[in-house]
């Protein structure tokens, strides 16, 4: 799984959307299936605008067919169906250190 940290370099919201836009349709040309979107969770007290925005561009892009499925972080455990749907089809999941963790600054993703 390809990890994409949109929160590296502390980008505004609108240059951490495009970055997630960019690096969504990177990965789908070069065939990655799984990415796992570092976006933090508003743990420095402005209030998770970071997590927001990515959380609802990552909706748009499933729209837009280029995302099939999105697990946010504190649902990426092994008691959610979703979840367990994804680790039937990506068994390489299962040793994802943020399996189970409940961490809400990560987002996993299957690209359609």
């Amino acid at each position: 799984m390809q990890t994409i940290n949109i929160e590296s370099g502390m980008p505004t919201v609108e240059q951490a959307r495009e970055r997630l836009k960019t690096d969504l349709l990177k990965a789908k040309k070069e065939n990655k299936i799984l990415l796992k979107i570092i976006h933090g969770y508003g743990s420095t007290g402005k209030g998770g605008k970071l997590k927001g925005a990515i959380r609802k561009s990552l909706v748009h892009r499933r729209k837009e067919k280029i995302v099939k499925t999105i697990i946010w972080g504190e649902y990426f455990t092994t008691d959610k169906q979703d979840t367990r749907a994804l680790l039937q089809r990506h068994p390489s999941l299962k040793s994802d250190k943020d399996l189970n963790r409940m961490n809400e600054g990560v987002t996993i993703v299957e690209l359609a």
